[in-house]
């Protein structure tokens, strides 16, 4: 499902992370620009501390993006939507168990948590978003609606370029 990371990848991960990636596997998805915009992560730190995230949002515009919808409240709207459609609770659910066969098939980790509060709570767009770019559409109603809120983060090109590129923007 994702690809593998490149030296140049990983260096454009760590200029959007403003550090160095922890855990970094995959890229797990590429804006129209061509960067890495969701990497997948072990699910284990280098530590061996669990880290049930597996896919994270590292374009910084997209993060932004992903905040000017948490705080104008959409999760709170969603989660009210969760309670009150059932059709949407469940395909909630199997978006959770997809997520979880994925991470389960590199290593099970001691807890069933996923990301953004699945399957009972809308508690991160930024996870729920990451998963949704990552498992392609459809996969997961509430990350679907945060990439529809989103915009087009990714219009005004490379939100990062590596280091030889600097200034070619």
């Amino acid at each position: 499902m994702s690809e593998p990371v490149s030296d140049r990848d990983r260096e454009v991960v760590a200029r959007q992370l403003g550090r160095s990636p922890r855990a970094l596997v995959g890229v797990a998805h590429r804006c129209p620009c061509g960067q890495p915009d969701v990497v997948q992560t072990a699910p284990r730190l280098e530590d061996g501390t669990p880290f049930p995230t597996l896919y994270y949002l590292t374009c910084p515009r997209a993060s932004a993006a992903a905040s000017r919808l948490e705080s104008a409240g959409a999760m709170k709207q969603w989660q009210a939507d969760l309670a009150t459609d059932p059709e949407l609770a469940a395909a909630y659910t199997r978006a959770h168990e997809s997520f979880l066969a994925t991470r389960d098939a590199v290593d099970v980790l001691p807890t069933r948590a996923s990301a953004g509060g699945m399957p009972d709570r809308v508690k991160c767009l930024h996870a729920l978003a990451a998963h949704s770019l990552a498992a392609g559409p459809g996969v997961n109603p509430v990350g679907d609606r945060a990439l529809a809120g989103m915009g087009e983060w990714w219009r005004h090109g490379p939100c990062a370029l590596p280091t030889d590129q600097e200034g070619s923007a």
